[in-house]
Parts: C-alpha cells; sequence; structure tokens
C-alpha cells in the first residue's frame, strides 16, 4: 500500500478512505463547537444555549456510526495493510474519543441548567479556566490527526498535566467555598461534576494524540505519562 497522503491506483480506495477523514473533521468542528456553546452557556447562564448543545449531540452520534459503518467497509473490501490500516483503525478509535469529548460537553450543558437556577458562586471563574484549557486542547489534537502532525500531538499530549492542575486546585477551591457556606453545597456540587467532565475531555484528548502518532509513526507504545491530579487525596488519605 502506498505510504499517507498518496494515491492508490483504484481512485474509489482513496474516495472511501477520504470519505473517514471528512467525517472526523466535521465530528471534531462539532466536539469543538459544542464544548465552545457549553462553556458559554455557563458563562452567560444561558439556559435555551444549553438546550441546544443537549439537542445537537445526536449529530456527533450520526457521524460516528458513519465512521463505524465506513470502517467496516474499508476493511472487508479493500483489507488495507501498513499506513493504510493504522489510519484507519485509527479514525475508528478516535471517533469514539469524539463521540465521548461531545457527551462531556452535553453533560455539562445539562448541569449548566440546574446552576441557572441557583445563586451564582465564586469558582465558576475556575471552572471556565478549566474548560477553555480543554477546548484548546481538543482543537489542537483534531488538527495534529487530521494533519498527521506527530510532534504536534505528543505536545498535545504533555498539556493534560495543566489540565490535571487546575482541576485539582479547583477541587480545592470548591471544597473551601462548600465548607465556608453550606448554602454553597448544591451549586458547588454541580460545579464539582462539570470540572470533572472538563478534566474527562482532557484525557480523550490525550487518547487522540496517542492515536495521531501512532497513525503517522507506526509506534502503539509511548512512555507512560504520569497523572498528577490529586483531587483525591485530602490530608494525604484518598477520599
Amino acid at each position: 500500500m502506498t505510504a499517507t497522503g498518496e494515491h492508490h491506483i483504484v481512485k474509489s480506495y482513496d474516495v472511501e478512505l477520504g470519505k473517514l477523514e471528512d467525517a472526523l473533521a466535521r465530528m471534531g468542528g462539532l466536539a469543538e463547537s459544542q464544548l465552545a456553546a457549553a462553556l458559554q452557556a455557563l458563562d452567560s447562564r444561558d439556559s435555551d444555549l444549553a438546550g441546544k448543545v443537549m439537542a445537537n449531540d445526536g449529530q456527533v452520534d450520526a457521524l460516528q456510526s458513519f465512521v463505524d459503518e465506513q470502517t467496516v467497509k474499508v476493511l472487508a473490501l479493500r483489507a488495507p495493510v501498513a499506513d493504510d490500516l493504522r489510519s484507519v483503525v485509527a479514525a475508528l478509535k478516535v471517533a469514539g474519543e469524539i463521540e465521548r469529548i461531545a457527551d462531556l460537553a452535553a453533560n455539562a450543558a445539562k448541569r449548566s441548567l440546574v446552576l441557572n437556577r441557583l445563586p451564582p458562586v465564586e469558582p465558576m471563574r475556575s471552572l471556565l479556566r478549566l474548560g477553555r484549557l480543554a477546548q484548546v486542547m481538543v482543537k489542537d489534537v483534531i488538527d495534529a490527526h487530521l494533519g498527521h502532525d506527530a510532534d504536534k500531538a505528543l505536545v498535545v499530549r504533555d498539556r493534560d498535566q495543566e489540565i490535571d492542575d487546575v482541576y485539582s486546585s479547583l477541587f480545592r477551591e470548591i471544597l473551601t467555598y462548600m465548607m465556608e457556606d453550606p448554602r454553597n453545597i448544591t451549586p458547588c456540587s454541580h460545579l464539582m461534576f462539570i470540572a470533572k467532565n472538563f478534566e474527562r475531555i482532557g484525557d480523550h484528548a490525550t487518547n487522540i494524540a496517542e492515536l495521531a502518532h501512532f497513525r503517522v509513526l507506526g509506534k502503539a507504545q509511548l512512555e507512560a505519562r504520569t497523572k498528577k491530579d490529586d483531587s483525591a487525596f485530602i490530608g494525604g488519605e484518598p477520599v
């Protein structure tokens, strides 16, 4: 088979692989816009926008189904090997990661509907910062995958530690507010769930980065990245 980016003798093969790339690009764009809209809904306390984010989640699901079907078709009819096989397998896995990112964005939007009925709390600023870090990470990792840029993928992968650090700091901030005033417990509990959604989005973006690296270089194993999320520990004891 030809190297990534070269054309095949059978033109229809290139068309089929192109459909996979196009679907991933559309999925990635939708997931990015879903996350951006969820953040805007949180920031502006816009329940209508949050509802649209939840309603649009089905578009990403439909595209994932298309990628699944197209992948089976290519595997069955073309029996790809080498670069082509990596591209097809990576497309299948990346689609699953993007679908989860969109789900988590929809979950954040759903939680914002509850928050909009409650008084604002100060940790929202830090939550929005965390979400925007995740948003940039998603955009960059999709660009790295579609651009066959293994180096950029590794850079994005390493940025997940910043999300973990901000998440851990936010976790402590939220706990402080809950302890200071029991009236903060309900809104802060929802902030905590949303924060975990954003932290998980960073994890899914990291998975895409590793798949992008594998797709280009064929190296399935990378040096393990140490996770330093200490939100599960308070006073040295797990909670």
